[in-house]
């Protein structure tokens, strides 16, 4: 399943995160990310041919060049390459991974507590449609 773009698959249930995928939206301009929700056919079956379980998913994953990244390494990846000053982002990474994983974790379990959740999936504006697989 070659992809010429990188991929952001993301909750497509939890406010948090497609509150994330319109931030990205807006500040992706030129079109670099595409989308799709973990529930969706294609996310099940990307995270199948990476080695992820689709079932036990508490993350979003990037998959870019073949490869996929999770919990804090994805707006590592992400921030630099949106419009505005992102890149700062960026001196976390020299935070250890552990660290940094940790923090993620205890707000990706807490996500639909503090920010809720929707009974489906979010339906994409019309002119972010083909962004979506």
């Amino acid at each position: 399943m070659p992809h010429s773009h990188p991929i952001l698959l993301f909750d497509g249930v939890c406010n948090l995160c497609n509150s994330f995928v319109q931030f990205m939206l807006t500040r992706d301009p030129e079109g670099i990310f595409q989308f799709a929700s973990l529930q969706s056919e294609e996310g099940r079956a990307l995270l199948v041919a990476h080695n992820l379980d689709p079932e036990g998913m508490d993350t979003v994953v990037l998959i870019e060049n073949g490869q996929a990244y999770t919990h804090s390494d994805v707006p590592l990846r992400v921030a630099p390459r949106l419009a505005g000053f992102w890149g700062w982002v960026s001196i976390f990474k020299y935070m250890p991974r552990s660290w940094r994983d940790a923090i993620y974790r205890w707000v990706a379990a807490n996500r639909y507590r503090w920010f809720g959740k929707q009974e489906s999936c979010m339906m994409p504006r019309p002119e972010w449609k083909e962004r979506f697989l």
